[in-house]
């Protein structure tokens, strides 16, 4: 790999990242433990529905310690079961100890530590009650256990107490000290990510990509899969993620139990953002690469990586990146780029297949392209693909021919009205009268648990918006006339323009009210209306 600006240190790092990694990243990212407010929007998330717990929730209005105790409960009624547990955090409580008299040692069963658990059965199994009562503790204590909160005895051969060393032996046997650091509660509420196990300059790479990602606030990452995914990034024993190839970070797999989808798209992201820091953005770096990152050219539009290592033939694919670069030129959208980016990928596997080897553009010729329609029919048969595949394709030879980028293709290439596939009579869009009245039923509408659902569906049928259209309105979309008549500004996506619809006073309440809603969930405000729940 190499870079117009800068030469490549060692192992694919340019001169200078490290430089750019320290001036970048804010002290509040440069810690090796990263700790967030539980109400952050991108590391919290909506209080646990348990009262007093304070802690942000993840899985059934709960956090991870109470959503697991409710499944331990047998999954009773959640809102019940919220109002009458407690508080406190699963696993940082004292632990109850044996009950023999002057014993500290953890349980083990029967309310005996695992040493006299050993011995009562040797005493022929007597009543409890009364066998405890003859049986005397150790004259002399042993220490303490190694965890904070735990005043229980350690075992002769540990520093942890019986339950903790269990713990600490089922999660593999971790340093002691970075044991000790993972089972200390950092207050309640809070969230933390812990990065000692990376070293420095990889440490600073995640610490970059998390601030990357908080700033930008468009999703949300929980931090103990976060901690999770730098323990697996620290076994690759990489010093840098530009060590690797992309691909390696594509294909990486996790330890046993972890989802590998989240840790790859992790990692993914995280080596993206290092490489763009590395080594810019722009055409001239990312033309001449097989897969396109939207974000590197500029593209904010949330979009898939344009793949065209898939593609082949080196002739056809040097005409696909001119035909895409163009059309993204022109304002074209990224999904309907990455469309046409398959559509190119299908003709070149049709050109590899055997008995056609088209091996250049000359012999794409009207015949080879009759071929071709059989073969896609034989495939898609009329769906809705068929039409978007043939269209896509004699819009390529068209820019072909108009740009004069190959003088090679035949005149014959191209389709014509009849080769596409005749589309069964369409139903009526609109929904029906008696439905309509239904919707707009204040009843009806009133069965929303979320006034934000209640509010797209009022905009929905009195605007008549997309619904992408109405999820991304902005913060402030009521704007008024001279004569004080509020309107909904939204951008019309489809038409590529900004567009107006009056509204009544109803609905300019509804939207005053969201916005309030908004503003109480993130003070500093939020670029849509309509923020999604993560």
């Amino acid at each position: 790999m190499t870079a117009a600006s800068g030469t490549i240190s060692q192992a694919g790092r340019p001169a200078g990242l490290l430089e750019n990694l320290l001036a970048v990243i804010r002290p509040e990212f440069r810690r090796e433990v990263l700790v967030f407010d539980p109400r952050d929007p991108v590391f919290g998330g909506p209080p646990c529905a348990v009262p007093e717990c304070g802690r942000p929730a993840r899985c059934r209005q709960m956090c991870w310690s109470h959503s697991h105790r409710w499944m331990m409960a047998g999954k009773p009624d959640p809102a019940v079961f919220a109002a009458a547990t407690s508080p406190g955090w699963a696993g940082h409580s004292p632990l109850p100890g044996c009950q023999i008299t002057g014993c500290g040692y953890a349980l083990a069963g029967h309310g005996l530590c695992y040493q006299h658990f050993q011995r009562w059965p040797r005493a022929g199994r007597p009543d409890l009650a009364s066998w405890r009562a003859t049986v005397s503790a150790p004259s002399l204590a042993p220490a303490t256990c190694r965890i904070s909160y735990c005043t229980l005895w350690a075992k002769p051969t540990s520093v942890f107490c019986h339950s903790h060393h269990k713990r600490w032996h089922r999660g593999g046997r971790a340093d002691v000290g970075e044991f000790i650091a993972s089972c200390r509660d950092p207050g309640p509420g809070h969230e933390y990510i812990d990065l000692r196990c990376l070293p420095g300059r990889l440490r600073l790479e995640v610490q970059y990509a998390l601030q990357c990602r908080r700033d930008e606030a468009r999703s949300q990452l929980v931090p103990v899969r976060v901690h999770r995914f730098a323990r697996d990034l620290a076994a690759t024993g990489v010093a840098s993620l530009l060590d690797r190839p992309e691909d390696y970070w594509a294909s990486l797999s996790p330890r046993p139990g972890q989802a590998p989808a989240g840790l790859r798209a992790f990692a993914l992201d995280a080596y993206r953002r290092i490489e763009q820091l590395a080594f810019g953005s722009g055409w001239d770096l990312e033309y001449p690469r097989d897969r396109w990152r939207p974000r590197n050219l500029g593209i904010t539009e949330r979009g898939t990586i344009l793949d065209f290592g898939k593609i082949t033939q080196p002739w056809l694919r040097d005409l696909a990146k001119r035909w895409i670069r163009w059309r993204l030129s022109t304002g074209v959208s990224i999904s309907d780029t990455d469309s046409a980016v398959r559509v190119i990928q299908r003709f070149s596997a049709f050109l590899a297949s055997p008995g056609v080897a088209a091996g250049s553009l000359a012999r794409v010729d009207r015949p080879l392209l009759e071929r071709y329609l059989a073969d896609l029919h034989h495939e898609l048969g009329g769906r809705k693909e068929h039409t978007r595949h043939i269209s896509a394709l004699n819009v390529f030879f068209r820019a072909i021919r108009q740009h004069g980028w190959d003088p090679a293709l035949p005149g014959g290439a191209v389709f014509y009205p009849e080769d596409y596939p005749r589309q069964p009579e369409q139903l009526p869009r609109a929904l029906a009268d008696h439905v309509m009245a239904q919707l707009e039923q204040p009843g009806n509408l009133d069965r929303w648990d979320n006034p934000a659902y209640r509010l797209v569906t009022l905009i929905l049928m009195r605007c008549g918006l997309r619904i992408s259209d109405a999820l991304k309105l902005p913060f402030a979309c009521v704007v008024s006339d001279s004569d004080g008549a509020p309107y909904l500004r939204y951008s019309n996506h489809k038409m590529k323009r900004e567009a107006l619809v009056p509204i009544d006073d109803e609905l300019q309440a509804e939207i005053s009210s969201q916005q309030q809603r908004v503003l109480q969930r993130w003070p500093d405000g939020a670029p849509v209306l309509l923020p999604g729940r993560t």
